[in-house]
């Protein structure tokens, strides 16, 4: 049964238990299922674990999905500044994701589970998916808290863990990957119910991204308020690429080339089945008949969003030669959007609006074509930047139907990121060889007919993000950041590798302003740009750039109605 028939079978009021006291631990689940009611056989199990599959980033309706969820990043501006890139959050008496809702949740179920009339072998897939989602909220609480309690079961008032002081995040990180074992144990291997119900191989993939995550934070935070004590993350980044390794052997997913290869990037992203693809692991379906359905295309086929992809972004990308735009005699340019695309690699034009686009096709006619950027929109019909998002856009008429509603289908993993990973560790650890890029970075290039990256043969970047690291690793985290552009990897990858210096006291630029495409835009009125005529969307908002605090800015603050109930409670650095 599909994602969606799943989620749409799940019981509105008794299975949600996550609407009890967020404050506090989030002591009890008073709307909890009795046990004398439930608990009797595999398929409330399963129904019960179906709630979970909501925490899943998607569609969410009247927005661009996962598409726009780059922009806490340098990848995307989004017309209102992040606080966080901007380093203006306070710390607030309650909420700010300090909720153990869904963990209370995911404890009711491992201490009832067992009194289920069947045999384990029956029903140890939904022990196993359990265990995964209580993994997958512990590492977004540790992205954002570091330290955090680690709650094994639900609360009530005589409870002492609802006193405990923060564990270590070394603690937690080990928890969540004890959690990724068990359900890696129990879970089934290959695709699962067409791909949309988790499986053994997502619970490996998420695994190497915890390490990874780890790993790097470790290596980049040593000697900071943030890093761990005693150790450089060595071990999470031989843990992140093994268990990769692990995943790619298993030969179960691949990067396929499909028979149209030149826009086979783009096709990757807005398809309404994705049971057929190799490189989609976990993904959400939509289905008219159920009402299940989002106004995505409304969005990335139809307005800017009141997002732009960044000049940061857009120069990141290498020429066909293999080469960067620093030193490529192939690079025409940024005098239009056209020229910024030509000779580049493909994945450029695959994701940012050109001239000619698609963005409406009625049956075979297209009916509406791409020429410039909404840049002199407003709301969230502005590009911020000039250069608009086109990866997840789908153009056809069919998926904007009344109500602008389609069916655009939701990614939620994809094997690319275990390619990714495992090339990353490898450079991080100083034993990255040609055979581990001919099996990971060069798998990705050929899908779009890059040229191979070749380690005795790195041409070097004046411009490379990070001048003191290696040229593998710099070659690797770019391959990253094109790869998964938009996808919402960027603001956690810039936070694991302590890269405040490429945004502090910077302002994201966009594309150069044609005059001629914006008749009515008056240069320092109703568009500003910097000396080089570059759009300047934040100089007047942000005239400083931004303000992230290194010292501070790492991770949240704790909720200072939290450290007023429980005295064990620590702050986090630099939020005292």
């Amino acid at each position: 049964m599909k994602f969606n028939k799943l989620i749409f079978m799940i019981f509105s009021a008794t299975m949600i238990c996550t609407s009890c006291n967020e404050n506090f631990l989030d002591l009890y689940p008073k709307d909890a299922i009795s046990s004398n009611d439930y608990w009797k056989t595999t398929n409330d199990l399963k129904l019960y674990v179906n709630q979970f599959y909501t925490r899943f980033p998607d569609w969410g309706g009247w927005s661009g999905g996962i598409f726009w969820h780059d922009d806490n990043s340098d990848n995307l501006i989004y017309r209102a500044v992040n606080q966080v890139l901007e380093g203006t959050r306070i710390a607030p008496a309650s909420g700010g994701g300090w909720s153990f809702s869904d963990i209370r949740s995911v404890n009711y179920f491992m201490e009832n589970y067992s009194t289920v009339e069947a045999d384990p072998d029956e029903y140890k897939q939904y022990v196993g998916e359990a265990y995964f989602f209580r993994a997958y909220f512990y590492f977004n609480m540790l992205k954002r808290f570091g330290d955090v309690p680690i709650l094994t079961s639900t609360l009530d008032l005589s409870s002492e863990e609802l006193y405990a002081a923060r564990d270590p995040r070394e603690a937690v990180v080990d928890f969540i990957i004890d959690d990724l074992d068990e359900a890696i144990a129990m879970m089934v291997s290959g695709p699962n119910s067409n791909g949309n119900r988790l499986n053994k191989e997502v619970a490996m993939l998420l695994k190497s991204r915890v390490a990874l995550y780890e790993g790097t934070w470790e290596k980049y935070h040593a000697n900071t308020p943030f890093g761990v004590s005693g150790s450089d993350g060595t071990t999470y980044l031989q843990l992140a690429a093994s268990t990769s390794d692990d995943l790619i052997k298993t030969g179960i997913y691949s990067i396929a080339i499909p028979e149209s290869q030149k826009w086979g990037y783009y096709r990757n992203f807005n398809q309404q089945d994705y049971s057929a693809n190799s490189d989609i692991m976990l993904w959400k379906d939509y289905d008219f008949g159920l009402s299940m359905t989002h106004n995505g295309q409304r969005y990335l086929a139809s307005i800017g969003g009141g997002r732009g992809l960044t000049k940061s972004l857009v120069d990141s990308y290498l020429c066909t030669d293999g080469k960067p735009i620093s030193t490529s005699p192939l690079y025409l340019g940024d005098d239009s959007t056209t020229m910024v695309v030509t000779n580049r690699d493909p994945r450029l034009r695959q994701s940012m609006y050109v001239r000619g686009h698609a963005m409406t096709v009625d049956g075979a006619d297209t009916t509406r074509r791409f020429t410039v950027a909404a840049l002199d929109a407003t709301g969230e019909s502005l590009c911020t930047t000039g250069y608009q998002i086109f990866k997840g856009s789908d153009p056809d008429l069919s998926q904007k139907e009344t109500g602008w509603v389609g069916t655009t289908a939701s990614i939620v993993f994809r094997y690319a990121e275990a390619l990714l990973i495992f090339a990353e560790a490898k450079a991080e650890l100083g034993t990255i060889t040609q055979e581990d890029l001919d099996r990971t970075i060069n798998k990705l290039r050929d899908r779009v007919e890059m040229p191979h990256l070749v380690m005795s043969s790195i041409e070097a970047d004046p411009n490379w993000d990070f001048p003191s690291l290696t040229p593998i690793i710099n070659e690797v985290r770019r391959e990253r950041r094109v790869e998964l552009a938009l996808e919402g990897y960027r603001h956690d990858d810039l936070m694991r590798w302590r890269a405040h210096e490429l945004f502090v006291n910077k302002r994201p630029l966009g594309a150069k302003f044609i005059q001629e495409h914006y008749p009515t835009l008056v240069p320092g009125e109703s568009v500003y740009l910097d000396e080089n005529g570059y759009v300047d969307f934040f100089q007047k908002g942000l005239p400083g750039g931004y303000g992230f605090k290194p010292e501070r800015d790492y991770l949240y603050p704790i909720p200072s109605n939290e450290l007023t109930l429980n005295d064990k409670l620590t702050q986090n650095p630099g939020w005292e």
